[in-house]
């Protein structure tokens, strides 16, 4: 027979508990953890049986953390934490040249760069196994906190996360966002200002997307009105695509535009003021001491420091 310790600290149980309290929504859920929603339900009385307090109350249709559902969701947080730092601690003993090594790439960024990285890595120590994973923002923050991934590939400065205490970051690249489009009376600026930007439909990420969200920022930041979106794709390939036949208007940024000028037919204009931004490395502290990470990350350094980010990505276009 399980002990209470047993019921509340089993991986299912605080899984079930950290999705609930991430929506609360029991049907969003359930669809997430790939289960019914009868059976969270269940998982999650049966945890508040084990603590012997309600950890969620409704408030009409909106479900809401109590007391101790906030105690619990502080102390998930925590043991995670510990799991991270011991795991860390014992791989830090490990070798530089074997295990596993797993990425998380934001789907919108401009990834040629770092394939060829990969394949570069790969040749110089065939004993490490490089696990690749396009994702969402949320998706990649989750699995940088339970300790899925070992670095993420991502924009910076990211608002969504409130607590950076556990996390660094190491930059890669300085972005712009382009303006782009089929506007011959605005063929000849290199610079535009954002109100000339909206006389067009526009097509761009999904609404809680990086980009989308540092778009309509920038906008609302110069007090013009944020463009009128028809379209929402998740990848700039399928966002020049749609442009291309609708003769909408797109931003994207500088890396993409780099590695694919021969697929670019339409106008490039910076912003006025320009929509800057970084792409960064985002990992767990102490990452960085493990041997096969700090080791990847020194050998990108001089991959880098022998041809620098932008001119390998027009060389790839060139070769292509």
């Amino acid at each position: 027979m399980k002990t209470k310790q047993e019921n509340i600290f089993s991986s299912k149980t605080l899984t079930y508990f950290l999705q609930l309290a991430e929506t609360m929504n029991y049907t969003q859920a359930a669809q997430l953890l790939g289960i019914t929603q009868p059976a969270l339900t269940q998982q999650i009385k049966k945890l508040e049986r084990s603590v012997e307090a309600p950890l969620f109350y409704s408030v009409g249709k909106k479900l809401r953390l109590s007391d101790a559902g906030r105690t619990m969701l502080q102390t998930t947080h925590e043991i995670y934490e510990l799991l991270n730092q011991a795991t860390d601690e014992i791989q830090q003993t490990t070798s530089a040249t074997q295990g596993k090594i797993s990425i998380g790439l934001l789907a919108s960024i401009e990834d040629r760069v770092l394939e060829d990285f990969a394949i570069h890595y790969y040749k110089e120590n065939p004993e490490i196994e490089l696990s690749f994973h396009m994702l969402t923002r949320k998706e990649i923050w989750e699995r940088l906190e339970t300790n899925q991934i070992d670095l993420a590939v991502m924009y910076l400065p990211d608002d969504s996360i409130k607590n950076w205490k556990p996390y660094k970051s190491k930059k890669i690249l300085n972005e712009d966002l382009l303006f782009l489009h089929h506007n011959d009376k605005l063929a000849k600026r290199k610079k535009i200002k954002y109100k000339d930007t909206i006389d067009n439909n526009w097509v761009t990420y999904p609404e809680r997307y990086y980009l989308n969200s540092l778009i309509n920022e920038s906008y609302k930041n110069q007090m013009v009105d944020i463009p009128n979106i028809v379209a929402h794709f998740t990848t700039p390939n399928q966002i020049l695509r749609f442009a291309r036949s609708t003769q909408s208007y797109m931003a994207l940024p500088n890396s993409f535009v780099q590695a694919h000028q021969e697929d670019i037919d339409s106008y490039v204009a910076s912003f006025d003021p320009a929509i800057r931004f970084d792409l960064a490395f985002v990992f767990r502290k102490d990452k960085d001491q493990i041997p096969r990470i700090a080791n990847f990350l020194n050998s990108f350094d001089d991959y880098i420091a022998a041809q620098d980010y932008i001119s390998r990505l027009k060389e790839t276009t060139e070769t292509d």
